[in-house]
């Protein structure tokens, strides 16, 4: 017997944890190309069941403190249709890729410093899941059935990990998969210790995000007096604007220039005030925002083919990527072949992308705001966090708020800054067990662009104390 398995043994019988590591054995991590230092945490990855025939690939990191005391957090970023390996290996997972695409380095605001991490790539046909009929179309609905199996199949493998405070937390279209998720579990028979949710720039309310930005985008320099006057002239009555599904045709025209100038003028969207990767020739991708002001879609088509070409010399293209975003290294990296044979990925399955076109052009929306799920949730004790960076423009903190403010709880604690590292991190309000908070100066991608006020956010949520 090697030190190795005596030491494991011995951990094994003090812990009751013999039977855990065991189940899941052959998805164990035991090492990654490119990593150089030494992780004082384990990690899997593997594939959990959902619906039949479909499979959604997981990664799996304990925490660095006391995994078998500490949260278990699952991760689900948005879309719909994009990867939460992106959080993983640019927001908040122990380690990151650098820029060569090839070499790891350790992330020191990892959330896994306080909290055992399950990242899901979901739905099927996202970037590494699957489905045998290979039929991606699916809604709202579907996918949190979907992932609501998968956390049972997680469970069922990772059997000492139920005890566990557990906590789901979204990010962007997360918006709606987070809550709807969270309500089946909270309501469902799964034997699951489920405290609370969160949700990151989240898209809580199509309505309210599309209605907000408008102001937004003027109050932060974006359009110009002639064409906030000509907004309020036309798409405004006795002092009440609606910006959201206004039928005025001039209205719908002056609100697709506005449009044009936040997602199609070389504006980084998802952070105001950092740069776009590539510059302004770099067009924005329109299936990652096709979720956002559809009601005047045709009308900013329109514009957009008869302005853009005359600013830029070129024609909008269609991508994959969420625009302003370079994640060539993290999928560089995760298509190397002996990545994916560490992370046990099927040599049949196609190459890692970020986003999956083919699941965003058919995925079905069907809540157009979650209100009703949040008060379903708030109404069973559950805890919840919507927090902002404040300079996206993809969800806005503005929308965000507004959506909080019409659930009708009572305020609890009074609108005030929080404090990161001595200095100011943003401002944060509670409704009972219900936090509304923003990060200053952060985007779309809070533990990415503000990982030490992001980390310090996620303790306080956790351990349910002062921000």
């Amino acid at each position: 017997m090697t030190s190795m398995s005596f030491v494991s043994l011995v951990v094994c019988f003090l812990t009751g944890s013999c039977l855990t590591w065991a189940n899941y054995a052959p998805d164990e991590v035991t090492e990654l190309p490119g990593m150089s230092f030494k992780p004082n945490y384990r990690q899997w990855s593997g594939y959990l069941k959902a619906s039949p025939g479909k499979f959604l690939h997981y990664w799996f990191v304990t925490s660095q403190r006391d995994p078998l005391k500490d949260p278990v957090v699952l991760w689900l970023n948005g879309g719909p249709g994009c990867s939460s390996l992106d959080g993983f290996l640019s927001e908040n997972g122990p380690f990151h890729v650098n820029d060569d695409g090839a070499t790891l380095y350790e992330n020191n605001f990892s959330w896994n410093r306080i909290a055992n991490v399950l990242y899901l790539e979901s739905p099927a046909g996202v970037g590494y899941s699957y489905s045998d009929d290979q039929k991606y179309k699916t809604d709202d609905d579907q996918v949190a059935d979907d992932n609501y199996l998968a956390l049972q199949s997680f469970f069922a493998k990772f059997q000492n990990f139920t005890q566990n405070e557990f906590f789901i937390i979204g990010e962007s279209y997360g918006g709606i998969y987070a809550p709807t998720l969270s309500q089946r579990v909270a309501t469902g028979t799964a034997k699951i210790n489920f405290k609370g949710f969160a949700v990151g720039n989240g898209l809580s309310s199509y309505a309210l995000n599309d209605q907000s930005l408008i102001y937004f985008g003027y109050y932060h320099g974006l359009f110009g007096e002639q064409l906030w006057t000509d907004l309020n002239i036309n798409c405004c009555d006795k002092g009440t604007c609606n910006f959201f599904n206004n039928s005025k045709e001039a209205c719908k025209t002056l609100l697709s220039q506005a449009f044009s100038i936040v997602y199609d003028s070389g504006l980084n969207e998802y952070a105001l005030y950092m740069d776009c990767e590539g510059g302004v020739g770099a067009r924005a991708y329109k299936r990652s925002m096709s979720h956002l002001f559809r009601n005047y879609r045709k009308h900013w088509d329109t514009f957009q083919l008869l302005k853009v070409p005359s600013v830029t010399g070129q024609t909008p293209s269609v991508g994959e990527v969420p625009p302003c975003i370079n994640s060539t290294a993290q999928m560089n990296w995760l298509n190397r072949a002996d990545v994916r044979k560490a992370l046990h990925i099927p040599d049949t399955l196609p190459p890692w992308d970020i986003c999956s076109d083919v699941v965003g052009g058919q995925y079905t929306n069907i809540y157009p705001t979650v209100k009703d799920v949040y008060l379903k949730l708030l109404s069973l004790g559950v805890r919840a966090l919507v927090y902002n960076g404040d300079t996206d423009m993809a969800c806005n903190f503005l929308g965000d708020k507004w959506f909080v403010e019409q659930l009708n709880q009572k305020t609890t604690s009074k609108y005030q800054s929080w404090i990161s590292d001595d200095q100011i991190a943003g401002f944060y309000e509670q409704y009972g067990n219900l936090t509304l908070l923003t990060v200053k100066g952060a985007g779309h991608m809070v533990p990415q662009w503000a990982p030490g006020p992001a980390l310090d956010m996620f303790q306080s949520f956790l351990s349910n104390k002062p921000y």
